[in-house]
């Protein structure tokens, strides 16, 4: 990666805000749930994806039922006791929609880096992730600080988490990524989170072709398009005879023992990397801003 980006620099600070998020973990962890509450975890963007896993890794850790959504595209006929609201700024517009929902639950906990801002401001708890913010549009470290946080709230023994991450934001890149112009993030259980999140990091920065989904699914089509420039990604999980047909396909496979997280962050690396190769400014990215606010015409189409 090029010096003097706040992108870069963002990404390399991730395990000092996911030491910190392993520090706080414990004291609110009731603001996440209680054992046995049916809970709802929705976000924008970047947030559902956080979502989507942190709903797979609560019902795999065996607190209770839990759901995750598009804050625009909420469940209907179901009854929650907890909404957990993702929102980095703090001011999405459909999150704030989804707060006045008949969904909204009992109980709302927003986890954002903004405090005070309408989204927390309407909600009975914050998960107060401020250390986490950032100042690229593009959000690396405070999606992996607020699963590193969830996790450790969770239960999960989370302590090799920080030298992962070390590790993750210093080692080479394990691959040239000029080499590629298709990309495939693949994961299962709570990765396939992780998976969409890093394809939409690689289109988001360097406007690449990506793609991502649920590994066994990959075989059911997709897996048509792949070939010698395609690069595919396990997130973790992913069982060796899907990859080995992959690579029969000419495409180049990573995937290593490394922790869910730490492979995100060799994915948002790659993505800044394919980024700077073509010249584009990964700070600005095209089309984008930091917060989705609808004017009053949008909200109501």
């Amino acid at each position: 990666m090029a010096s003097g980006t706040a992108t870069r620099a963002e990404i390399a600070s991730q395990p000092a805000t996911w030491e910190r998020a392993t520090e706080m973990a414990g004291g609110v962890a009731g603001q996440l749930g209680s054992q046995g509450e049916r809970v709802l975890v929705i976000g924008c963007g970047t947030s559902a994806f956080v979502a989507q896993a942190m709903a797979r890794l609560r019902e795999d850790a065996g607190h209770g039922p839990t759901d995750w959504a598009y804050a625009s595209e909420l469940p209907t006929g179901r009854t929650y006791d907890h909404l957990i609201a993702v929102s980095r700024s703090g001011t999405t517009t459909e999150i704030l929609q989804a707060l006045d929902s008949p969904v909204a639950a009992v109980r709302r906990t927003c986890v954002t880096a903004v405090p005070g801002m309408p989204v927390p401001d309407g909600c009975d708890d914050v998960v107060d992730l401020s250390y986490a913010d950032e100042t690229s549009i593009v959000q690396t470290r405070f999606p992996t600080t607020a699963l590193v946080h969830w996790r450790a709230a969770l239960g999960e023994d989370v302590a090799g988490l920080v030298d992962a991450g070390r590790r993750a934001v210093v080692a080479d890149l394990p691959v040239d990524v000029t080499r590629f112009d298709h990309f495939v993030f693949l994961g299962r259980g709570w990765t396939v989170g992780l998976a969409h999140e890093a394809a939409l990091k690689m289109r988001e920065c360097a406007q690449a072709w990506s793609e991502s989904y649920p590994a066994l699914d990959y075989r059911h089509g997709p897996i048509a398009v792949a070939g010698g420039s395609t690069l595919g990604v396990s997130l973790g999980g992913v069982d060796a005879d899907l990859l080995h047909d992959v690579r029969a396909t000419g495409a180049t496979i990573l995937d290593d023992d490394h922790d869910p997280l730490a492979r995100l962050v060799t994915c948002q690396r790659l993505a800044v990397a394919a980024a700077e190769h073509k010249g584009l400014d990964v700070d600005r990215p095209r089309n984008l801003t930091r917060s989705v606010v609808l004017t009053d015409l949008e909200e109501t189409r």
